[in-house]
């Protein structure tokens, strides 16, 4: 198989993209629901669902216009985890196009495929030729922080998850609380340029030694009372300082704990994907912390950090070419941890 069409609705983005075996990228088309979730503060499941029925099929005859059906030999979509209602409209969609042009249809695991988008390449950008297994994957989105061990396609380990809030949640609420736009983590990002990390205080959460787990209900609590003890002036002033202190603390979290990994499993080749691998303070520390261990570390561009159809296409490429199908019996599910 040598061209894939794939599909990605698991949240609020809606992406299609066409990849080929080797994860180059031939075009990526994606469409933001940031301006219709943000009167809410957050992603209304609902809204979510219904924008990627009007979204998804106009997005599907764009990006087939770049390559034609009959260089597409199949169709990769997520049908695991996400929002039930938002992975229902691309699983219908691809069973139906898989039906309509007699290709095979294969389902995608949203986290497998933030773990490989670091294999994904285009024009503008090659992974390194160290990225080879085993290597460890920090995942780190809005809806999952997990270190895994990977050995090879379809082979995982856990090595450490949040045992409460993600670190994209914990970004999103407390750019809430400061009254900053949806999505808050974008927000936070780029106030904290102007601001001092050292300013506040928050505390780290699970840090007792040789722990890999992550918590960041702590540093949310703590932060929420700082706010409520500062006047509106007050936070006004000094919102710079409490988005740079707020990221700074979770960030170098982070890498702590990618560290102690590292130690751990004694391995050198280390990622770091998901929509937070986009923050500035993040990927700053964490190539510190790799060029001060000799560590070579991947951290794919921004396009290929968020949600997106591409990584989907990688992994569903990959699954074909193995010999594996799905059936029209294909269907969503909300819950699909890896490991």
């Amino acid at each position: 198989m040598k061209h894939v069409l794939a599909i990605e609705t698991s949240c609020d983005d809606t992406s299609v993209a066409i990849v080929d075996r080797s994860g180059y990228v031939h075009d990526l088309m994606s469409a933001s629901q940031d301006l219709a979730h943000r009167p809410y503060g957050g992603v209304v499941p609902e809204i979510a669902g219904r924008n990627h029925s009007e979204t998804l099929l106009p997005l599907v005859e764009a990006i087939i216009k770049t390559k034609g059906w009959d260089a597409i030999d199949g169709i990769a979509v997520t049908n695991r985890p996400g929002l039930l209602g938002s992975l229902l409209v691309g699983v219908v969609t691809a069973k139906a196009l898989g039906l309509a042009k007699k290709i095979p249809i294969i389902g995608v695991n949203h986290l497998e495929g933030h773990i490989f988008a670091p294999f994904l390449k285009d024009q503008a950008y090659e992974p390194s030729s160290k990225l080879e297994f085993p290597f460890l994957s920090l995942a780190v989105s809005g809806g999952h922080t997990t270190i895994y061990r990977v050995d090879a396609l379809g082979k995982y380990k856990v090595l450490g998850t949040t045992r409460d809030d993600a670190a994209g949640e914990a970004f999103d609420k407390f750019a809430k609380m400061l009254g900053l736009p949806f999505p808050g983590g974008v927000q936070i990002d780029r106030l904290s340029k102007d601001g001092s990390e050292n300013a506040f205080s928050f505390p780290r959460g699970m840090m007792e030694e040789g722990n890999l787990d992550f918590s960041f209900s702590g540093v949310k609590a703590s932060a929420q009372r700082l706010v409520q003890s500062l006047s509106q002036t007050e936070k006004r002033e000094r919102i710079n300082d409490l988005c740079a202190s707020f990221q700074n603390a979770v960030a170098s979290t982070l890498i702590e704990k990618l560290d102690r990994a590292v130690n751990r499993e004694k391995i050198k080749n280390v990622t770091i994907t998901g929509g937070v691998s986009a923050n500035s303070k993040l990927r700053a520390l964490a190539q510190e912390w790799s060029s001060r261990h000799n560590l070579s570390l991947v951290i794919p561009p921004s396009r290929f950090c968020t949600d997106n159809a591409a990584m989907i296409g990688y992994v569903g490429i990959q699954r074909f070419n193995n010999g594996e199908r799905d059936t029209q019996y294909l269907a969503p599910s909300p819950e699909g941890s890896l490991g």
